[in-house]
């Protein structure tokens, strides 16, 4: 076993494209020719050597994200590679490399992360290599500019190398199909069978040039879409506190609002400009504890109707609000039937999507409207296949609020769409606070919280979810569990996946593994009825009460 693991750490290394990559491989052979090979240092190496050597990082619905390194386990230059031909050659097996002038074109982008610029050049040259045409946006920018790229552009596919809202030392590889979607099954198994065909980096060819690098154009054309969110002649008065999260989502937000006719949003002058160690944030994810500590001061400060936070690729759009004295992030949840109710409001059409772990409070406000409303499976590769799509969101912070332009999240717009709902309600003298006290009196007020644990040891969710599967709580919270399913078999609405629903009465709990961190992720939602707003205060005691006892049981019951 061990002259196994030397031996294919040793091939690996021969084709390493990567100094860095290299020399970190290199290091960790070093010991094992040294004549004391029982050192500490060397059984830590051989530890190492055999967790980056026990797979390869699997390409699925989510593409590839993980660890930056060397070895098959972790992302970096020979693995992209590897990705790119299984793609390049998937593309070619099903035909997308003939028809008109745009045929065979694959786009792609990057954001400011480590390595990114460097897997969307390997990107474009194997696509090149392969006899695809190549274009990489000029320069790290939002994803959603990349998502529209490939519907504006007519390209057969696109790639985002980003790793979205994960900690530093992460990258990732996201894949989108011509219909500007997420790749969903059968498309990920394959081309993650045509990446398992490729034996040797020998065998992809990699030119050193003959893809084309963008100019603005893809850019401005994107701007020039976000037009189509607001509604003409709409209020534009709010004022915002903007936090770019060390990402590259401030220019184009910038942009955008001045387009608009905004003003122009303040800074948090400390997370405004990319940096891929995200040296404010422990996790730069608007959602983590303190990520918006600096948002915060910086409202504080300035005292802006709103706070507005992308995370680093700009696919998300977290908001604030002033509530007494303090700053209260809005959960995913409750932005998401803001502007629900918003696009109701100005009389649009279409079917209104969410995920299944995102609040039902958006199929009440579809319903009354007479709007079609569907449920899918988490993530927006599902959502954005919702047939005749206006509106979609998920309660991770994701909102596609033009979907004739972005199919997919896009933070850049949401955050035109809520700025825009925060102006109108300004001049008639209310907040979002005031229009989500208006949606629990007319709808019930929909409590939405999450548990969410984040392991070391990916065993530890596989036995979690084996043991609600053998045995699922009957009640939590005192509320019987009226309905249990197991997703995996799939319903009559939802293709199958690793997932637990319980109905109980007036609530609902959805657990899952998480599909791009090392999470198990618990959402649970009450419905308390509200008579009037002089209700609402014993309502959300009455919810908060529920929510924390339902974890408490949940918990217990997953031995988490």
């Amino acid at each position: 076993m061990h002259d196994d693991l030397i031996a294919r750490a040793k091939a690996w290394l021969a084709e390493d494209p990567d100094a860095e990559t290299r020399d970190e491989l290199a290091r960790l052979l070093e010991t094992e020719t040294a004549e004391n090979t029982e050192t500490t240092e060397n059984t830590e190496n051989i530890k190492e050597l055999a967790a980056r050597f026990a797979g390869t990082l699997q390409f699925g619905t989510a593409g590839l994200r993980g660890e930056l390194g060397a070895g098959p386990m972790r992302m970096n230059r020979s693995v992209v590679i590897r990705a790119a031909a299984g793609l390049a050659a998937y593309l070619k097996a099903n035909g997308t490399a003939h028809g008109d002038e745009n045929a065979g074109l694959v786009v792609i982008g990057y954001d400011a992360r480590h390595k990114s610029a460097d897997f969307a050049r390997d990107t474009a040259a194997v696509m090149t290599g392969a006899g695809l045409r190549a274009a990489v946006l000029p320069r790290p920018l939002p994803t959603p500019v990349l998502a529209f790229a490939i519907r504006h552009l007519g390209a057969v596919a696109g790639v985002e190398v980003t790793a979205s809202h994960n900690p530093p030392r992460d990258n990732g590889y996201k894949v989108y199909l011509g219909d500007g979607s997420q790749i969903v099954p059968p498309a990920d198994a394959g081309i993650a069978a045509e990446i398992d065909a490729i034996t040797t980096l020998t065998a992809v060819p990699r030119p050193d040039s003959g893809w084309e690098v963008l100019d603005d154009s893809v850019l401005e054309a994107y701007l020039a879409r976000t037009d189509a969110v607001l509604a003409p002649g709409s209020p534009r008065t709010a004022r915002t506190v903007y936090t770019a999260m060390h990402g590259v989502g401030k220019d184009t937000l910038l942009a955008a609002f001045a387009r608009a006719g905004f003003p122009a949003p303040t800074l948090v002058a400390e997370q405004a400009e990319p940096d891929p160690d995200f040296p404010t944030v422990a996790f730069p994810n608007p959602e983590e504890p303190g990520a918006m500590d600096l948002a915060f001061a910086t409202a504080h400060a300035s005292d802006p109707d709103l706070v507005i936070a992308n995370d680093p690729d700009a696919d998300r759009c977290a908001v604030a609000v002033r509530q007494g004295a303090d700053w209260r992030m809005l959960r995913g949840d409750e932005v998401g039937a803001l502007l629900a109710a918003h696009l109701v409001s100005r009389g649009v059409t279409g079917t209104f999507a969410e995920s299944i772990v995102s609040s039902s409070l958006l199929g009440r406000i579809a319903r009354k409207a007479g709007l079609r409303h569907e449920e899918t499976l988490t993530g927006f590769k599902w959502i954005a296949r919702a047939e005749g799509l206006r509106y979609g969101y998920e309660e991770a912070l994701g909102y596609c609020v033009d979907p004739d332009g972005v199919r997919d999240k896009d933070g850049i717009t949401a955050a035109l769409l809520i700025t825009e709902l925060a102006s109108r309600l300004k001049e008639e003298g209310r907040t979002l606070l005031d229009l989500l006290d208006d949606l629990a009196v007319e709808h019930g007020l929909h409590a939405t919280d999450q548990l969410s644990v984040r392991v070391e040891d990916l065993s530890l969710i596989a036995d979690a979810m084996r043991r609600l599967r053998e045995q699922p709580p009957t009640a939590l919270a005192g509320l019987p569990v009226t309905r249990s399913e197991d997703l995996t078999r799939g319903t009559d609405r939802l293709p199958p996946t690793d997932g637990l629903r319980y109905t109980l009465d007036g609530a609902r709990v959805i657990v899952r593994p998480s599909g791009t961190e090392p999470k198990l992720k618990c959402y649970l939602e009450v419905v308390i009825p509200v008579g009037d707003h002089a209700g609402l205060p014993a309502a959300r005691a009455e919810a908060d009460a529920l929510l924390a006892s339902i974890k408490r049981d949940l918990s217990a019951a997953a031995g988490i």
